[in-house]
């Protein structure tokens, strides 16, 4: 039986068509060069979307097309809604000439792999070992079905994706020792971080083809330079900076295609032939490239540019100043339009870090595309993906994948836009709502005689505002598409407030429907020596909590002010 498995040729990525079809397996040749009769890559988990498209499909398009120079070659590209007869010819001409290394079982390359990797012992592990969702070893996700005895087996398709996402998302600790390293003792190797992506939140933009998704995630500039290879492009032995051998190296990317293309771990699959076909159920992994941190050209994150803390700013090219910049992470349960702060901080008008305050950067492909606007329009439906991997016990274990996806009006990557400041505001009143809950709870506690809900244990009703609050700020963030005039913005706004205005007494009110009579007394407690007592009582502390959501929703409270017959709470 033939053990091999080109993905140049045969079928392994999931595509839809751009009319909503069924999904069907398509080969890299056929999504790339029709990557405009297609859909949204569909994955097993959302982090596979992310390794696709950095470890395979961008990488292609940028050593085989090339980038556009500046933001009106890049509008030509666009504007044609699929590849030139150029771009496809040489398109098809890279494939063909490296059809050999997107072999994923070659014996001499096999893809994304190191041929004849092994340990002393000749050991290989369960093919679950690079399965984020499988439990092994002592990554044991909750409630998983499978153990790590149960023999797992994947088609080759679902290797190769698993393969990239274990490039991009591997936990961190120690790997097993290669043959050829020598960097190994003792037949493993320690110190191991997460791969690349584990470091950060990726921020993925997507279009409405395919073909639109890969121009908006390849940032404007300058083509590759010859150093800067893709790692199938990097086998030869005698390159220091070889993906092909066990050997590892601490190094800085040398460019985007370095960096994309990174090989975290050396790698090796062991297919078999079953009943059922071709199957891969052991594989191998070691170490593989570290990089020292998140190097500046990272264009699918947003970045926390770190407090001065007094200091003064370095120096950088040009006389520009510089700060300490690190990729900014995501957090698990937190929806994405909670971080629009960090969204909408173009790189051009970041939000300045203060002396004890952190600033923000948004990522490099979100900034581009807001200087994009009067070119694809205020109405372009633009949606941003964000992805990351919560990891466990120092790194070694993963214990959340984080995904999000959300609508996004390009008007607000203007910095001077009102529909920014709107969305802005929105987002801040959301946060305010539920600290205003949070505070009723606490104060119903304090006139009970208990003490408030500690910030980090248990959870506080104010997440059940923002779980509340979320279906209502992903439709305004459509609804804001092409809002052009103050109007129509303000009117959204107000029809945002009214709504919110509602939810948050719902959750306000059965907070108190559940109060006991008896606490309607009220409870005294001390102050300090020398202070008066301070009496806590429920009227006061829905009246406080009443007043408060008037001071946050100013819109809604003035027009029932103004009402003849004002709405009910």
């Amino acid at each position: 039986m033939d053990h091999g498995f080109s993905l140049t040729d045969n079928p392994w990525l999931l595509l839809p068509s751009a009319a909503g079809e069924a999904a069907q397996e398509r080969s890299l040749r056929t999504a790339l060069l029709d990557a405009h009769e297609f859909g949204d890559l569909v994955v097993e988990i959302p982090t596979q979307r992310a390794a696709v498209f950095r470890q395979v499909l961008l990488p292609v398009i940028l050593d085989a097309v090339g980038r556009p120079a500046d933001e009106r070659e890049w509008m030509n590209w666009y504007s044609t809604g699929q590849w030139s007869q150029e771009q496809r010819f040489k398109l098809q001409e890279y494939l063909d000439a490296h059809r050999g290394v997107f072999d994923l079982f070659d014996p001499v390359q096999p893809f994304g792999q190191v041929a004849g990797l092994s340990t002393a012992k000749g050991e290989t592990k369960n093919a679950g070992l690079i399965v984020a969702t499988a439990a092994t070893g002592n990554n044991v996700p909750l409630f998983a079905s499978r153990t790590e005895g149960d023999a797992f087996s994947l088609t080759p398709a679902q290797a190769a994706h698993w393969l990239l996402h274990t490039q991009c998302w591997d936990t961190a600790a120690i790997k097993t020792g290669a043959v050829g390293d020598p960097q190994a003792k003792a037949g493993k190797t320690t110190g191991n971080p997460t791969a690349p992506l584990g470091q950060m939140g990726v921020t993925l933009l997507t279009g409405t083809t395919l073909f639109e998704t890969l121009l908006l995630n390849i940032p404007i500039g300058a083509p590759p330079t010859s150093t800067d290879l893709p790692q199938w492009r990097r086998r030869d032995p005698a390159d220091p900076r070889s993906a092909g051998t066990p050997q590892w190296h601490t190094r800085a990317p040398e460019g985007l295609l370095d960096l994309w293309t990174w090989q975290s771990r050396r790698i090796r699959l062991f297919p078999e032939a079953t009943d059922e076909g071709l199957r891969v159920t052991r594989v191998l992994v070691a170490a593989g490239d570290r990089m020292p941190h998140t190097p500046e050209i990272e264009p699918h994150t947003m970045w926390r540019v770190e407090p001065t803390g007094g200091r003064n700013p370095g120096k950088g090219k040009g006389g520009t100043t510089t700060l300490p910049r690190r990729p900014l992470r995501l957090q698990p349960g937190k929806a994405a339009w909670r971080g629009l702060d960090a969204l909408l901080a173009p790189e051009r008008q970041s939000r300045d870090a203060g002396e004890k305050t952190s600033g923000f950067a948004t990522s490099k492909v979100l900034d581009q595309a807001g200087g994009l606007v009067l070119e694809l329009g205020d109405a372009y439906p633009l949606r941003v993906e964000l992805s990351g991997i919560a990891y466990g016990n120092q790194s070694a274990v993963i214990d959340d994948v984080m995904f999000d996806a959300m609508p996004l009006p390009l008007a607000a990557l203007d910095a001077d836009s009102y529909i920014r400041s709107a969305l802005l505001e929105v987002a801040q009143q959301a946060e305010q709502l539920a600290t205003a809950v949070n505070h009723l709870s606490a104060d119903l506690r304090r006139a009970l005689g208990t003490e408030p809900i500690p910030w980090d244990k248990g959870q506080r009703p104010g997440e059940q505002v923002l779980h509340a609050l979320d279906p209502l700020v992903r439709r305004l963030l459509t609804g804001m598409r092409g809002a052009e005039d103050l109007e129509r913005i303000e009117a959204g706004q107000l029809a945002w407030e009214q709504l919110a205005w509602r939810r948050t007494w719902e959750i306000a009110d059965r907070l108190l429907q559940v109060v006991p009579v008896g606490a309607f007394a009220g409870r005294s407690v001390s102050q300090g020596e020398g202070k008066p007592e301070r009496t806590h009582r429920v009227p006061l502390a829905e009246a406080s909590f009443l007043k408060r959501r008037s001071e946050i929703l100013h819109r809604v409270d003035a027009l029932r002010r103004n009402s003849v017959t004002p709405e009910n709470e």
